[in-house]
């Protein structure tokens, strides 16, 4: 249940109904989505190692619907938090992973090793991408486990990034 009053509608938007500053967060969502250079599969790395920082249930049960076309299998989203050591991640969806990581929880270490691995995978806008990417999400999610909104379901993202809530996603993906 929601720690505030939500408005009538979809309960994973409608709340951005409530401040003037819902407009920008939708829109720097959708640029997140739509815009982003990241291959499918290094976003969803990047997104999914968010997800289990955030434990936004939300986030964790978020698939796409032609997932498996792009290589999105139970796999790939049941190592992110052991990706160092899985073989099914290319070098870049690997130091997608740990950027996201480090954004979140290491945000303060100085690793020169770090950057100098991830400068020779990533041109210098994809790093920008990346980032911006990682904040959206990290806050996003955040906002939505503190004010306990949609936490008990999963979104499925379409084609065209339209989004749904998925009431069934959590069951059918054994909560993770």
């Amino acid at each position: 249940m929601a720690r505030i009053d939500l408005p009538p509608g979809d309960e994973l938007t409608s709340w951005l109904s409530l401040s003037p500053l819902g407009a920008g967060l939708t829109a720097f969502a959708d640029a997140v989505y739509t815009k982003s250079r990241l291959s499918r599969r290094e976003f969803e790395a990047a997104r999914m190692r968010v997800a289990l920082s955030n434990q936004c249930v939300t986030c964790l049960n978020t698939r796409h619907a032609d997932g498996l076309e792009h290589g999105l299998d139970a796999a790939f989203y049941d190592h992110i938090g052991d990706w160092a050591d899985f073989a099914g991640y290319s070098e870049r969806e690997r130091l997608a992973i740990e950027f996201a990581e480090r954004f979140c929880e290491r945000w303060q270490e100085h690793d020169e090793a770090f950057w100098q691995r991830l400068r020779r995978a990533y041109g210098d806008g994809e790093i920008v991408d990346l980032a911006l990417q990682v904040a959206e999400l990290v806050g996003a999610g955040r906002i939505l486990k503190m004010l306990d909104i949609a936490q008990t379901c999963g979104i499925t993202i379409h084609q065209g990034y339209d989004m749904d809530l998925d009431p069934e996603a959590r069951l059918a993906r054994g909560g993770a």
